[in-house]
């Protein structure tokens, strides 16, 4: 991929390990809902999330500051699975709950300062298939579509997140739940 690098594994989990991580997270984390500010005025997410880490770090996203919440024992185990098989290392994961199809995620790129100038983030799909969508911040005629099946993983990497933008679109026809984990790498000042 031109302005950044797309890595892709429809079948990264197993069925039967994929169907028992979603059971487990969907009873077991300890999500939240949160009202983020838009254009001046307050909304709830449309998705609950849990952020976690081994460490305390803050993460700002939008008009919120998380602080981390320690790993749960299967996200743990999740993460040092996914560091094993790629070579990278993570400090923190943000977790999105998406309840149904009617819970989304807009346009946006994950380019905090603190994921640093370019930042792996290794997202792992649970639960209903979504279509996730790419589009470059410069040619918005070039937008990519793709499916993502549950145990699946997709490493964005490189220049991914200065060149690109992202997007998880609501889909009415979709009434089973995903969970979307989303591994990345924060600096820190320590």
């Amino acid at each position: 991929m031109v302005d950044g690098e797309l890595c892709f594994d429809a079948q990264f989990l197993s069925i039967d390990q994929a169907d028992l991580l979603l059971e487990q997270l969907l009873a077991e984390l300890p999500w939240r809902h949160d009202e983020l500010t838009v254009y001046g005025k307050a909304h709830l997410m449309p998705r609950l999330h849990c952020y976690q880490s081994e460490q305390n770090l803050q993460y700002q996203y939008s008009s919120l500051t998380l602080q981390s919440q320690p790993y749960h024992g299967k996200v743990l185990q999740l993460k040092r699975y996914l560091e094993a098989a790629t070579g990278l290392s993570f400090n923190a994961v943000l977790i999105n709950l998406y309840r149904d199809g009617a819970d989304k995620m807009g346009w946006h790129s994950d380019d905090e300062r603190e994921l640093g100038n370019n930042p792996t983030i290794a997202s792992i799909s649970l639960g209903a298939q979504r279509c996730f969508k790419l589009r470059h911040k410069q040619k918005q005629a070039t937008e990519i579509s793709l499916e993502l099946p549950h145990g699946s993983l997709l490493l964005m990497a490189g220049a991914l997140q200065r060149h690109w933008q992202h997007s998880l679109p609501a889909r009415k026809k979709v009434t089973k739940p995903r969970i979307n984990l989303t591994f990345r790498y924060l600096e820190t000042s320590a």
